[in-house]
């Protein structure tokens, strides 16, 4: 009955060993000093994210009564609160709009380019820190591989000058480091993705809104008065 007790208890225990020891904290250690890098580049992209996203959702924000009323202050011929409007929206297409008025009285080919310059400066801005992500995504695997590489051949370099010694425990710290860094990169690597190719779908929606808003402008100009 002992050495089956005894041995029922170890089976018992070593579960909860296990479960212990093996947390994210103590992973990102076994990780080395990839894992700085690593923790940089998320930090980074977690702040442009969240900046870009906070800016990304003001500027889509749309007033529904916006061009009814420049077209009701064109159309009485004032001007100036049609660009005072503009000012108060303060968003894009607001600032599109208020180039636009700015041009009224010269040809429409040339309020059309000083519109669409505008805009492009608007897209510029709003794709602000987009390549940093695109480098996180593509750099970060890349940096988890370099890793790996360096944790295999720490590991073994130590079961080399191991000797008679040499058995599995003198693989575990290299290999835990290959392993960590390149699940860290990975993970690093596919949520900037994600988060990239989330805030180009959201520029791109303002881009449509912004040309949309240039041809309800353009067709304002070229209707006659009521």
């Amino acid at each position: 009955m002992t050495p089956l007790f005894i041995l029922a208890q170890e089976v018992t225990n070593t579960p909860a060993a296990a479960e212990e020891t093996l947390n994210v904290w103590s992973l990102c250690l076994k990780g080395g000093i990839i894992m700085i890098p690593l923790l940089i580049l998320s930090l980074v992209s977690i702040y442009i994210f969240i900046e870009r996203w906070l800016a990304l959702r003001k500027a889509a924000t749309e007033d529904a009564t916006f061009m009814k009323k420049i077209k009701d202050y064109i159309h009485d011929g004032e001007i100036e609160s049609a660009t005072l409007l503009c000012r108060k929206t303060d968003t894009p297409y607001a600032r599109l709009i208020q180039k636009g008025i700015s041009r009224i009285g010269r040809p429409m080919n040339d309020v059309l380019v000083a519109i669409e310059n505008v805009g492009n400066i608007e897209i510029a801005n709003l794709g602000k820190g987009f390549t940093w992500l695109a480098t996180t995504a593509a750099g970060a695997p890349m940096i988890g591989f370099l890793g790996t590489v360096t944790g295999m051949v720490k590991a073994f370099f130590a079961l080399s000058t191991a000797g008679n010694n040499a058995n599995i425990t003198v693989l575990a710290g290299g290999i835990y480091e290959a392993l960590v860094t390149t699940v860290a990169g990975l993970v690093v690597g596919i949520i900037a993705l994600f988060a990239y190719n989330y805030l180009t779908a959201r520029v791109n929606h303002v881009m449509n809104q912004l040309e949309n808003k240039t041809m309800e402008f353009m067709d304002l100009l070229n209707e006659p008065a009521a």
